[in-house]
């Protein structure tokens, strides 16, 4: 269905009040900037920024919801004879190839942590979202194996999934935090997941194999 006239500008208002609040954030610090500076920068009324986003965190993670079920999808969108394990290797292997801004490989990557780490209600938000990344893998392997409640495998591969997810966020974090080039530092990444996937047991690596038609 074609987006329609009200959808498209409520979006595009949306966007904006992120961006504006984005780069204050990048510029002041989180907890410095308030919901009323976003709006008197976006020229909105601080009404229309609570709409869009309910809490001041809401605006600095904005596009955590693409993030919090990315693991989920990649597994459920597997090749046949594909395990879960190696549908997430193959995927950030891709995403490094590509020096994807989604894996932080952008200049002033370094400053978007740093606002993180000088802001506790960030630093909380944050770990909660990377909860919820582990949940909804979880949930996606339990219903991919058709496992039982009682069956702790589903949990224990999600977390050794995420281990390698989160390993591999903090390396780039630390490399750009160093002012490199993203190109530079998505080579070395690309020899680091190696050494991950070399680390995971068969038991992982071969976890929820999907059935070849």
């Amino acid at each position: 269905m074609a987006e329609g006239l009200r959808e498209r500008k409520k979006r595009e208002t949306r966007q904006r009040i992120s961006d504006i609040a984005t780069g204050l954030f990048l510029e002041h610090g989180f907890v410095t900037v308030t919901m009323a500076d976003v709006a008197e920068a976006a020229d909105v009324s601080v009404n229309t920024v609570y709409n869009y986003f309910p809490a001041k965190e809401d605006l600095f993670f904005d596009r955590s919801e693409g993030v919090v079920d990315r693991l989920s999808r990649w597994v459920r969108a597997r090749d046949p004879g594909e395990s879960a394990a190696r549908a997430v290797l193959r995927e950030l292997r891709a995403e490094l190839e590509a020096v994807s801004p989604r894996m932080g490989l952008i200049e002033g990557y370094d400053r978007f942590m740093r606002c993180i780490d000088e802001a506790p209600p960030l630093r909380s938000r944050l770990w909660r979202i990377q909860q919820e990344v582990q949940e909804n893998l979880e949930a996606a392997l339990r219903e991919e194996t058709r496992a039982t409640a009682g069956d702790p495998l589903p949990g224990l591969i999600a977390g050794q999934i995420c281990w390698v997810h989160g390993t591999l966020f903090v390396s780039i974090g630390r490399e750009m935090a160093r002012g490199r080039n993203p190109g530079e530092v998505s080579r070395e990444m690309l020899g680091l997941l190696d050494d991950i996937e070399g680390l995971l047991s068969e038991q992982v690596l071969n976890y929820a194999v999907r059935g070849v038609e």
